[in-house]
């Protein structure tokens, strides 16, 4: 891990332990910085304020995943599906962190808040991203799917927040799956057809710019 990252991590870990002790109000930026063994100057330099310490590992994963679409992907549904699960992997990893700041995101009203603005970002990301992987794609088609995505992954993470028990990623996995299924956009099954006719039967609900794109890729 890179230093700035183990950094990152003591002081949003410090933090978030000095909120559940005494609370969001009552602790200080340098209460927090004197925690994690770090200078005021430092804290800024990392974060911009509290909330910020809160919301840390969205700031980074929302980078990652803005990186890892602007790759290019054959199946831009499955990428969308590729980046949730990528979120949730990051969660699970260290789960009592993760309820720790579940809790405390729960109790404070203006944490709830910024919770309602970061959910819309990851949403708003995947919407842009398929509206610019699959032109023509109908914006109700895009905003619609990425809704579905990042709402099945919010309702998995809080099994995982809200209790005790490991919720493993194939949990999201299936649930993703089913959400493809249910868009009309299951994951492609490609097979070789070396013949001069193309037959390519695909579910009605399929949106019209996936057909689009995997006769293109067929076909090309």
């Amino acid at each position: 891990m890179h230093e700035s990252a183990e950094l990152r991590t003591g002081v949003v870990a410090a933090a978030l332990e000095l909120f559940a002790s005494q609370g969001f109000d009552q602790t200080s930026v340098e209460q927090i910085a004197k925690a994690a063994g770090v200078s005021r100057s430092t804290f800024f330099r990392q974060f911009g304020g509290k909330e910020d310490v809160v919301f840390a590992d969205h700031e980074v994963l929302l980078e990652q995943l803005r990186s890892f679409l602007a790759e290019g992907h054959d199946d831009p549904w499955g990428a969308v599906c590729a980046a949730s699960e990528s979120v949730f992997a990051h969660f699970a990893h260290d789960p009592e962190l993760a309820r720790r700041r579940y809790q405390i995101v729960r109790q404070v009203p203006v944490l709830r808040e910024r919770e309602i603005i970061t959910v819309f970002r990851y949403e708003r990301l995947f919407d842009d991203y398929l509206r610019s992987s699959l032109p023509g794609i109908d914006p109700l088609d895009a905003v619609g799917f990425s809704a579905l995505v990042t709402a099945v992954h919010n309702h998995v993470l809080r099994q995982l927040l809200r209790g005790k028990k490991k919720v493993p990623l194939s949990t999201l996995q299936t649930a993703l799956a089913d959400v493809r299924r249910r868009y009309g956009v299951p994951s492609e099954a490609v097979a070789e057809a070396p013949d001069d006719v193309v037959v390519a039967v695909f579910p009605r609900s399929m949106p019209i710019a996936e057909v689009t794109r995997r006769l293109r890729t067929q076909l090309d």
